[in-house]
């Protein structure tokens, strides 16, 4: 298995990023391959370069997320919504309109937040630009972890207990998700 993880935020220490990070460790346990897709050199998307030659970081980008059997995606939540910088990603890789590489493509959506709500809010339009490209969302309990600032320690270990096995319990039926997919 396959799996492509991008983070909503470009900050250094983002506990979404770590997120990714010790669900790589998941992956790894499972045997699946799994890469995090640095979005930092994604530029603003102008609809007068979509049909020209794409930037570059935007093909390797599609050509990851194409080769993937599925994608975690995990944002903060800004203002009630996803980041600029994913809502930004997601906005290139959904064109074509409805023939993109997302079409069709598995995704687990997972969010850290400092606030209580732990990124909700954000999960829920990350969820409406998703069903817009039809990209089929994992539908289970949502995985958010709050207080996500005191989650991690300085090392970047997640070392919420409760939180660290609730990851586990979603990634291992996301890819079980993934699997019958897949077969359909």
């Amino acid at each position: 298995m396959n799996i492509l993880g991008i983070s909503g935020s470009l900050r250094k220490g983002s506990s979404n990023t770590l997120l990714l990070k010790t669900a790589a460790q998941f992956f790894e346990q499972k045997e699946s391959e799994f890469n995090i897709f640095d979005i930092s050199g994604i530029p603003f998307y102008n609809s007068d370069v979509e049909n020209d030659a794409k930037p570059e970081a935007v093909v390797r980008l599609n050509d990851a997320i194409a080769q993937a059997d599925g994608l975690i995606i995990a944002s903060p939540e800004y203002n009630h919504s996803v980041s600029g910088v994913l809502k930004n990603t997601l906005d290139w890789v959904s064109r074509p309109a409805f023939e993109s590489v997302l079409l069709g493509k598995p995704v687990g959506v997972l969010s850290a937040a400092m606030s209580p709500s732990g990124g909700v809010r954000g999960q829920v339009h990350l969820r409406e630009i998703l069903a817009c490209t039809l990209t089929p969302v994992y539908l289970t309990p949502d995985y958010l972890l709050p207080f996500a600032h005191k989650a991690f320690d300085e090392n970047g270990v997640l070392i919420n207990q409760q939180a660290l096995e609730q990851l586990k319990r979603y990634l291992n039926g996301y890819l079980l998700w993934v699997e019958g997919v897949g077969n359909v």
